[in-house]
């Protein structure tokens, strides 16, 4: 699938894949045209992918062949054992979680999932927790928390499933418990926006002693498709309000809301999967070893203050 912003990109690729099929090893010239296109298409790659709009980031975060949270643990994990059930109500499968051994280290790992095709969109129910999500997801960490394991959140949802039976479950104060339970967990605990961060269902896995976006992901109170519809009465001005929302990796970095960005290949993360979650592999090895070094009860005081002081003026 090619956005409208690559297609540029894609037309020279196509080009240069006609010139490398005609040229011959003893063609000096030709050999010497395709190697200018060759720059030619890492440069304005490069130039493209270093000044995308916050709408842009926004398209790319939803690239169906990004990868998701399974992705990631089965990339960095060795021996994942999914958890299910919130035993009350259900197995939200939109919600998935469990052990999994990192460079033999145990770590709960916990996230959103979407699916490639229509009947997986339907079962992950396109990443939109219900109530039991969110209770599964606060069982999986105070299971953690009693066996003294650090904690990684993978955040990919367009917010919380807002539909009538949700609300009827409790959905609300599922993310309001998970909000308050959360900033008192004794264990690390590490966020890391991998795609789509919308609304309170993000928040509901997203308190942590550090909150990390990969640098084409976005995290915000509304998607700008919505924040249009309220703002305008209409969608077509969600460009501006991507602008205006401020949800990129770089504003949120900014304006001190979230604690680092991880670096994507160029073209995004769905370009090299494996570099991808080697990275992210990384970032979890180096911060996990940074917090396990801080005792429980500072743990706990640091993240309360870190979130208490967002959007406070201090004379």
């Amino acid at each position: 699938m090619l956005l409208d912003f690559e297609k540029p990109i894609a037309a020279l690729e196509a080009k240069l894949g006609d010139m490398q099929s005609l040229a011959s090893d003893s063609d000096k010239e030709v050999q010497a045209a395709v190697k200018a296109l060759e720059k030619k298409i890492l440069d304005l790659k490069k130039e493209t992918f270093q000044n995308l709009t916050g709408w842009q980031r926004v398209q790319l975060s939803r690239h169906p062949d990004r990868p998701y949270t399974l992705d990631y643990i089965y990339e960095i994990t060795s021996d994942f054992i999914e958890i299910h059930g919130d035993r009350t109500v259900a197995d939200d499968k939109a919600m998935v979680g469990g052990f999994g051994t990192i460079e033999g280290q145990t770590f709960m790992l916990i996230g959103q999932q979407k699916g490639r095709n229509t009947k997986q969109r339907q079962l992950r129910n396109f990443g939109m927790a219900n109530p039991e999500g969110y209770r599964k997801a606060l069982r999986l960490m105070k299971m953690a928390e009693k066996f003294n394991k650090p904690i990684v959140t993978f955040i990919d949802t367009p917010g919380a499933f807002p539909g009538l039976e949700a609300e009827e479950r409790g959905q609300g104060e599922a993310i309001a418990r998970n909000l308050k339970e959360m900033f008192g967990l004794k264990v690390p605990v590490i966020c890391i926006v991998i795609g789509e961060g919308a609304s309170g269902g993000a928040l509901g896995i997203g308190i942590g002693d550090r909150v990390l976006m990969l640098e084409n992901s976005w995290y915000s109170v509304i998607s700008p498709e919505n924040c249009s519809t309220i703002l305008w009465r209409s969608w077509d001005y969600k460009e501006q309000a991507a602008e205006l929302l401020k949800l990129t990796a770089k504003d949120m970095s900014t304006l001190k809301l979230v604690d680092g960005i991880i670096r994507e290949p160029l073209g995004g993360a769905h370009t090299d999967v494996k570099w991808m979650a080697h990275e992210v592999k990384r970032v979890i090895l180096e911060t996990t070893a940074e917090l396990q070094k801080i005792n429980p009860e500072t743990l706990i005081e640091q993240r309360i203050d870190k979130f208490c002081s967002m959007g406070v003026v201090r004379e």
